[in-house]
């Protein structure tokens, strides 16, 4: 009897309990899941289980982004080409100056636009002359160009100040009576660039056993839609992963440099790599400080010397956006400490609005948005090394080989790949044996996606990214 009473396994360990003569719960009449005198043979009671999916990280896709500020476009080549005008007037910088010579460095004769007869401003930044061409000829260096001139203003015609990285432009030019055979024809410029589509591939698989055993779970999709899923819930976050792909790789793709690339991969250039190599880069900018406002202003005047497009959108970073919140508060001298009042008919006892969607800086509209994809921790917001980026709200009018006709297309748009035969856009379809599906002779249901885009990038130099 002792060693009965001291075994664990033994029905000793269960003398808390105390039958009641009905069912019902009671201080004694139960059977703990776990712990001490715990029963790991049965259950007298199921736990009680919530149907209810919990959405703890709320919205968890961050795609979105494409569809504000650009559109999606057919294709039928592999390969997209687009031409880009160059500048209209003529304009050097790196240009070294000597007496009576300018130096116009990396830019070859036979490459170089200037004439006999030009006018030109040559200036440092600090001086600014004036100066008539007389001559152009090769530099000993023939990967430079000779420009002669006479300096107007000075009695020796020479430049007074002399040094490299001078910039130099044309604003005109000056012949004598009775001249001929002046002028310098300038063929049109432009600049050319092509980017390819990739393909982008996913899948969701489960096999027959688990299709077999049904469980359901009420759910809210980031769609938008709610109710009960069974186990194709998985399958339906596949697909919301991969449309998420389709966004994050127009974004973030990036062209090969090497030709060897394992099964001969090219890349593609996406929305940051383009900036990069093409646009304006500002980095470690903090609006919030003091100088706030003038590094805003320095922007704007990079946009200046671009396409001085009006309206912009800013996609930011959660500490972007609210650094430009409180630049833009420190300027408004309603209200306390120059806070804004901005809902509930604006008055200051109802309500307290910090936060601001759009404002106007000199001749520029900006509408400012948080970008999801800049914060989320399973994304770019894991790095943080990206702050924000500038889209032009413009258009260019390019000849559409498919519609025969010449259309404006959003600076930033998505071709994929479609034919009357094929539409790879958004591919999805099933192999298997299960679920209805009877194409291999595998106990599964495969559920594939595919995709065949690219994005371009037209005017890079009018979008802007924030760099830490």
């Amino acid at each position: 009897m002792a060693s009965f009473a001291t075994t664990p396994t033994t029905l000793a360990n269960m003398n808390h309990l105390t039958p009641s003569p009905v069912k019902g719960l009671f201080g004694g009449n139960y059977l703990p899941l776990t712990g001490t005198g715990g029963m790991d043979f049965t259950q007298q009671f199921l736990p009680e289980v919530y149907e209810k999916e919990v959405e703890r990280f709320g919205k968890r896709t961050v795609s979105g982004f494409l569809r504000m500020v650009g559109a999606e476009m057919p294709m039928a080549s592999d390969r997209i080409v687009w031409s880009e005008q160059g500048r209209l007037h003529i304009a050097y910088d790196d240009v070294d100056v000597a007496a009576s010579t300018l130096t116009i460095n990396n830019v070859a004769l036979e490459d170089c636009l200037i004439g006999q007869g030009m006018t030109l401003v040559v200036s440092n930044g600090t001086v600014t002359e004036k100066a008539i061409v007389t001559g152009v000829a090769a530099n000993s260096n023939t990967d430079h160009t000779d420009v002669t001139v006479e300096v107007y203003g000075q009695s020796n015609k020479q430049f007074a100040t002399t040094g490299t990285d001078f910039n130099i432009f044309v604003y005109g030019s000056e012949y004598k009576k009775g001249s001929s055979n002046v002028g310098n024809s300038i063929d049109a410029s432009f600049t050319q660039f092509d980017n390819k589509p990739i393909i982008i591939r996913d899948k969701y698989s489960v096999n027959g056993s688990d299709v077999a055993q049904i469980g359901w779970v009420e759910v809210t999709t980031e769609m938008g839609t709610g109710g009960y899923l069974w186990y194709l819930k998985s399958e339906h976050e596949s697909r919301l992963r991969f449309e998420d792909y389709l966004e994050m790789s127009m974004v973030e793709a990036e062209k090969a440099e090497s030709s060897t690339m394992t099964n001969d991969i090219e890349g593609s250039e996406g929305l940051f790599a383009a900036i990069e190599s093409r646009g304006l880069v500002y980095n470690a900018s903090d609006f919030d400080g003091a100088g706030g406002l003038g590094q805003f202003d320095e922007i704007l005047a990079e946009l200046d010397k671009q396409g001085a497009i009006e309206e912009n959108m800013l996609f930011l970073d959660r500490t972007k956006s609210l650094e430009i919140d409180n630049m833009l508060a420190a300027q408004n001298s309603y209200g306390a400490g120059g806070t804004s009042y901005g809902v509930f008919n604006n008055e200051e006892d109802m309500a307290l609005n910090l936060g601001f969607s759009g404002f106007r800086r000199g001749s520029y509209d900006f509408y400012k948005t948080d970008w999801k994809y800049l914060n989320d921790s399973t994304t770019r917001g894991s790095i943080g090394d990206i702050e924000g980026v500038l889209v032009p709200a413009g258009t260019s009018t390019v000849y559409d080989e498919i519609m025969g006709q010449n259309i404006s297309r959003p600076f930033l748009h998505v071709r994929y790949r479609a034919s009357e035969a094929e539409d790879r856009r958004m591919k999805s379809w099933i192999t298997g044996s299960v679920g209805g599906n009877f194409s291999s002779d595998a106990d599964e249901m495969n559920v594939h996606f595919l995709s065949e885009r690219a994005l371009c990038v037209q005017a890079a130099n009018n979008f802007l990214l924030l760099k830490k």
